[in-house]
């Protein structure tokens, strides 16, 4: 049997089928949490804030048009509950080496392999733009034109953050082949 698209799942959770809105929620509530993490720099909060986004389509059900996917839909939501914290709390957000410590087992569903390690270890000592960027394009496999609707940019200035992100990361990456060479 086929799996469901995100928006068959929605247009049945609009219909009141809760299974379908517990299937949005698994099948999206990592990437989610990881995702707002890179904002609040810390999990618990962004479990919480998480949650928050899932009550959010919880209440406001119909808000959700289908002009765009539901991850973009689900990132734009995050994005907002992410920043309204951080000025709740008026917290100065900074990349931070140690930022990714206490995300271990999290990490480990999204980079698996050794190669993916050494990757990630590249992403965190990225911009914090860049390293959204990458995460958005690369791991979440979304469109320009919906990352570019969650970061609030223009579909240009997009493809030049990523490629601007992906020229960065490739110049890290081949600093740490070359120290491990020598």
């Amino acid at each position: 049997m086929k799996e469901k698209t995100d928006k068959e799942l929605y247009k049945e959770f609009l219909l009141g089928n809760k299974v379908s809105f517990e299937k949005i929620v698994i099948r999206h509530k990592d990437s989610i949490i990881y995702f707002i993490q890179r904002y609040v720099k810390s999990v618990d909060i962004a479990e919480d804030l998480a949650q928050d986004v899932f009550v959010y389509i919880l209440i406001h059900k119909k808000n959700y048009r289908f002009e765009y996917s539901l991850k973009t839909y689900l990132y734009t939501i995050a994005k907002s509950k992410a920043l309204n914290y951080i000025k709740r709390e008026k917290r100065i957000v900074a990349l931070d080496e140690n930022q990714f410590e206490d995300l271990e087992e999290l990490e480990e569903k999204v980079f698996r392999n050794e190669r993916a390690e050494k990757l990630k270890e590249a992403i965190k000592k990225l911009k914090t733009d860049y390293q959204n960027a990458i995460y958005l394009a690369d791991i979440e496999e979304l469109s320009y034109k919906e990352i570019a609707h969650i970061l609030k940019k223009t579909d240009s200035s997009v493809k030049v953050l990523i490629h601007r992100a992906r020229k960065a990361l490739e110049k890290i990456m081949m600093e740490e082949a070359y120290k491990y060479e020598n």
